[in-house]
């Protein structure tokens, strides 16, 4: 996890930012997260030695300069900071900054800080803008020299501007990148909004339209549609083929004769038709309302989606691409193009600023050269595949329409309840349905398939499932190898031919006691694939599980609001236990979320020197501005130091300095409406299990004995985000990465996060940089045929 002595002081030797100066500015419109930006960047910047300076108003307190406008920043300045909508130093436009003299101003004012790195968080055009004065900057310093504002030394000494990116935009309309800071939080609001409406909605039977931002970018619309199982969706980026009107509201009528009380349509603010006239809202409400004469109003959401507490993605994703800008910035030379750092898969990568740039205006040119196809293909494989399986789940085809391959399909949820198996088993459902499969619902898992708890399952049963929290199939832990006689003959009497398991760590397991008995019983020799959903995030294979997003937003919230209730009191440290068995996901990326001081895990072993110094740390930094501290413990960290333990130790140790309060979250963690990610995650992992099962059932029937036949490893897989694509893995081959005494991956790739945290909070450490981004080039969208990123983190 960490480097070994001699290599991290290699490192920091050769990336040591001792002399350097880094500004940091947020510009254009705001999103939530931007102050996680700000704060990773000024902190990463003092840790290795560097000035940094808050530039406030954006551009326009570059150009206008003073101690107001261009501050040096500490280490306590950025405290409170995390978990604050907004961005903290404020943002303006400038039209000042657009002028040669704007930006003539703008590099004095840095040239007398001896400023030449900046780290700029902003949408395209913010972005493009501190390009376009890095490439003057040259220039603009001999017109200094001229006029005498600095002498040549200073020409000489600053003689390069650096610049990173970051992407600030709740619209995700920037290329290059899964996630936009922002965007998620965004989708949080909308969500809330979109759930809240539902209810009022069916109770009147009610039609309700809801327009979203998304002037230009149709990614809020298309992934909030798919999120909650919108009826119609309309997005700029691809039209409705003319005669929409008729077609949209043959829709609403049908999905009403099916016994559905509400109808939710969803519009981007910039939705156009082929003509390029505009739909709003209002218009789609008049048509339904003359066509069906539904009951119809509209919800116009606005700049809510702008505001409110960054999600914990947000937070992550944020705190990660700060520390990323300022290692870019460290690595630069006078020949590096100025970079953006990115999101691909969960992995930090930089690219090119102007060649990301390029590619968002070819975006835009394509739309309004009509070309629309080319428009979503430019976006992104992620908005792609959005789009592709909204359309696959939200239009069902007519029975004639639909082809006919005599499979049927299980699908059952394995383990503990997680958020987001519900979206999972509707999309999988639906998905099959499309495919020409009969559905099969397995209620209560393995020990209900044995019981025969098996029922068909239809097109408009799993309606409304993507919003509800647990396992409406219902779930239990029983594994399989006991009863797989039993489940053998609900097998045969059903005639399943495929299994899709939805679940954790004991639908890990399952699986393979499954493929164990098909020596014995040819019932097994099936296709079976697993997706992983558990809160604690510990299925091999995966580095990501659907629920653990939803989780680490429930620990966000909740420390929120703990630190919140010591406003006002004495110094103060919260002890909070996190769920997770033996895998410390949870208290590491929820500490990293919530600005943790500490978070104790099993995977890091730890002592009593390790609390003890610990506890010194915390004491040292109550003395200063630091009102309040954040100590997190997984639940099986260590079986002597429990939670108990840890809270009596600090409440001794900080006697004078700081009083203690501890906190175990429990359940909570597992309840609750699913978040936006887990929601879109669920849908399109399970999609893709689906298309998968669809296609090894053809490979596998035979012919000549009018049956499915699959007994190779091949055909019993999990199906996980691995780096930057989904991946179908042999169970089999997942054995010797997988600890199975603590039900853990031998290696996890979020614990290479751990410095993060521990860097953010004042701790002097090794930071692994071996993943650290290089610089590469944007990728045309050519898919792979195995592999499919999903904008995750």
């Amino acid at each position: 996890m960490a480097l070994p002595d001699t290599q991290s002081k290699r490192f920091f030797e050769s990336l040591s930012g001792a002399g350097k100066a880094i500004a940091v500015l947020t510009s254009g419109g705001d999103a939530q997260g931007m102050n996680a930006a700000v704060r990773a960047v000024v902190r990463m910047g003092i840790y290795v030695g560097a000035k940094v300076y808050f530039i406030r108003e954006g551009y326009q307190g570059m150009v206008d300069g003073g101690e107001d406008n261009i501050e040096e920043a500490s280490w306590e300045s950025v405290s409170s900071m995390l978990q604050m909508g907004g961005t903290v130093i404020g943002s303006a436009r400038c039209k000042e900054f657009r002028t040669h003299e704007g930006r003539l101003k703008a590099a004095h004012n840095l040239v007398q800080r001896g400023i030449t790195n900046l780290c700029v968080i902003g949408g395209d055009g913010s972005l493009t803008g501190a390009n376009l004065f890095r490439e003057e900057w040259s220039g603009l310093l001999e017109e200094l020299v001229q006029q005498g504002s600095v002498d040549e030394d200073a020409v000489q000494k600053y003689s390069a501007l650096h610049i990173v990116g970051m992407v600030g935009s709740i619209d995700n309309d920037f290329c290059g990148t899964d996630m936009t800071i922002g965007t998620d939080s965004a989708l949080h609001r909308i969500i809330e909004v979109v759930d809240a409406i539902m209810t009022t909605a069916q109770s009147h039977q009610r039609t309700f339209v809801l327009e979203v931002m998304g002037r230009h970018c149709g990614y809020l619309a298309l992934v909030s549609a798919l999120a909650c199982g919108a009826d119609w969706v309309l997005i700029p980026e691809m039209p409705p083929e003319d005669g929409w009107e008729e077609k949209m509201c043959q829709k609403l009528s049908a999905t009403r004769c099916r016994g559905s009380r509400l109808n939710i349509i969803i519009v981007a603010e910039g939705a156009i038709d082929r003509h390029g006239k505009a739909i709003t809202g209002s218009v789609v409400k008049d048509l339904v309302v003359r066509c069906l004469g539904f009951d119809t109003r509209v919800t116009i959401l606005g700049h809510v989606q702008r505001g409110g507490t960054p999600s914990a993605f947000d937070r992550i994703l944020a705190s990660r691409m700060g520390v990323e800008a300022v290692l870019a910035l460290l690595e630069t030379t006078a020949n590096t193009p100025a970079c953006v750092v990115s999101l691909c898969g969960n992995q930090a990568v930089r690219l090119p600023l102007m060649e990301c740039v390029q590619m968002t205006q070819e975006v835009q040119k394509a739309m309004d050269e009509k070309k629309f196809e080319e428009a979503v293909k430019l976006r992104g494989r992620s908005f792609e595949n959005n789009l592709r399986t909204y359309k696959l789940l939200a239009h069902r085809k007519l029975e004639s329409e639909l082809p006919h391959t005599d499979f049927n399909v299980a699908v059952l949820n394995v383990g503990a309840p997680a958020a987001g198996m519900n979206a999972a088993v509707r999309s999988a459902v639906r998905v099959g349905i499309s495919e020409g499969h009969k559905m099969f619902a397995v209620n209560d898992g393995f020990e209900g398939f044995y019981k025969g708890q098996i029922k068909e399952i239809k097109w408009a049963d799993v309606g409304g499932w993507t919003g509800q929290g647990g396992s409406l199939l219902g779930t239990k832990r029983t594994l399989p190898a006991k009863h797989v006689e039993k489940i053998a003959e609900q097998m045969r009497a059903n005639n399943i031919n495929a299994l899709l398991v939805i679940g954790g760590f004991e639908a890990y397991l399952g699986l393979m006691e499954l493929l164990d008995a098909r020596g014995k019983y040819e019932e097994f020799c099936v296709p079976m694939v697993m997706v992983p959903a558990t809160v604690s995030n510990n299925v091999p294979g995966s580095d990501l599980s659907i629920g653990a997003d939803t989780a680490l937003n429930a620990i966000t919230d909740t420390c929120d609001r703990i630190k919140q209730s010591a406003s006002g009191t004495k110094r103060r440290v919260f002890i909070i236990e996190t769920m997770g068995g033996y895998c410390g996901y949870l208290a590491s990326v929820g500490g990293l979320a919530a600005g943790a001081d500490a978070a104790y895990i099993y995977e890091e072993p730890f002592d009593i020197r390790d609390l003890q110094s610990n506890v010194e740390h915390l004491t040292e930094k109550m003395k200063g501005a630091i009102q309040r501290g954040l100590v997190l413990r997984n639940e099986n960290s260590n079986e002597n130091y429990t939670t108990d333990f840890i809270y009596q130790l600090y409440s001794e140790e900080g006697k004078g300095v700081f009083d203690c309060r501890k906190n175990v979250l429990g359940h909570m963690q597992q309840g609750g409406a699913p978040s936006p990610f887990d929601r879109n995650f669920g849908t399109k992992i399970s999609a893709k299990a689906m298309q998968w099962l669809s296609k090894k059932l053809k490979e596998t029937f035979r012919q000549d004995e009018g049956r499915v036949f699959a007994n190779t490893e091949d055909s019993c897989c999990l199906l996980g985000m691995r780096r930057r694509a989904l991946v179908f893995q042999p169970v089999v081959q997942l054995k010797d990465e997988t600890d199975f005494v603590h039900r853990i991956p031998k290696e996890q790739w979020w614990l290479k996060l751990r410095p993060l945290m521990k860097i953010l909070a004042k701790y002097k450490t090794s930071y692994d940089v071996s993943d650290s981004g290089q610089l590469e080039h944007v990728v045309r969208n050519v898919r792979p045929k195995e592999s499919d990123p999903s904008g995750a983190m």
